[in-house]
């Protein structure tokens, strides 16, 4: 009887390892499928680097099989790397993308500069720099898309707001701009404003529209540095553009902003934007994918 009882017993115990194994098995093929079918089709992917004032950066071109419309990712403040997922998302949408990492940042030679490392990263010398960096990509993505007659163009937010045009003065293969929150006044005037909303959520529920202009425009300036005013080069520029602004914004004024956009467009400027009165700063990347359905759109418009 305990020599039948030990038999069972072992064959339950086998019964019981290979149900594991099979289950583990069908885990691991199901985990397999769906992480292909996560893999987004229709575009290639391609890393690259490419020369910039001497430094080498690192990027990744974004490919698709049917292009409409062609952008360089050009960065926002802070140490930030390649922008994979809003490129991917491009390229789902008929978009060829080069997005690269920032200089000194992840993959990329050079000098970051920026608060963190103590140093001025929104003075007229950098944000040169950082225009000359994303010229340089403008000419790898053209080179990469020679066969292809497509417009290319600039994409970026917030501090991407002053190198954008910047960009788009140096290099005449930029045929279009799509700026996401970005500050049309002078590089001081905007820190003005941050520093009096300073973080506050609930800002403009406790200030009026006037009281932040009188502030951003006459509150002592906290640094001193080489300024850069955005309307100086968009003055200049003939080619179309997109703002995208978010009312409820404390690092950018956006009314402010629009009002010196609206006196460009008098001008014949062939600049356009769109607010949403219930959005930041964060524009691009809220939960609100309207903005971003707009940039495509608008994108897509630009033919060649």
């Amino acid at each position: 009887m305990k020599t039948i009882n030990k038999l069972t017993i072992s064959k339950s115990i086998l019964t019981t390892k290979q149900f594991y194994r099979n289950f583990l098995l069908m885990l691991f093929l199901f985990c397999a499928i769906v992480h292909v079918s996560a893999i987004p089709s229709g575009f290639t992917i391609k890393n690259i680097k490419f020369l910039s004032e001497g430094d080498s950066l690192a990027g990744t071109i974004f490919k698709p099989a049917h292009i409409s419309a062609a952008v360089v990712l050009v960065h926002g403040s802070g140490q930030e790397k390649r922008m994979i997922e809003l490129a991917a998302l491009l390229a789902e949408n008929g978009i060829a993308v080069l997005t690269f990492d920032k200089r000194g940042v992840g993959e990329s030679a050079g000098i970051y500069a920026g608060p963190e490392v103590g140093t001025n990263n929104v003075d007229a010398q950098n944000l040169n720099l950082l225009s000359l960096d994303a010229s340089a990509a403008v000419n790898v993505l053209s080179k990469n898309l020679s066969n292809i007659k497509i417009n290319i163009g600039l994409l970026g937010a917030s501090q991407a707001g002053w190198i954008i045009p910047l960009t788009a003065k140096k290099n005449k293969k930029v045929k279009f701009m799509v700026i996401f929150s970005g500050a049309l006044i002078t590089v001081k005037e905007q820190l003005r404003f941050q520093f009096y909303t300073n973080g506050n959520k609930n800002f403009w529920n406790t200030h009026t529209e006037e009281d932040a202009r009188k502030h951003t425009m006459t509150d002592p300036d906290k640094y001193e540095f080489t300024d850069t005013d955005p309307l100086d080069v968009l003055s200049k520029l003939s080619i179309p553009a997109l703002w995208i602004y978010g009312e409820k914004d404390i690092q950018v004024p956006a009314n402010l902003s629009i009002q010196n956009l609206n006196k460009l467009k008098s001008k014949g400027k062939r600049y356009k934007y769109k607010l949403f009165t219930t959005l930041g700063h964060n524009t691009a990347f809220s939960e609100n994918r309207e903005p971003m359905k707009d940039a495509i759109k608008w994108m897509k418009s630009q033919t060649y």
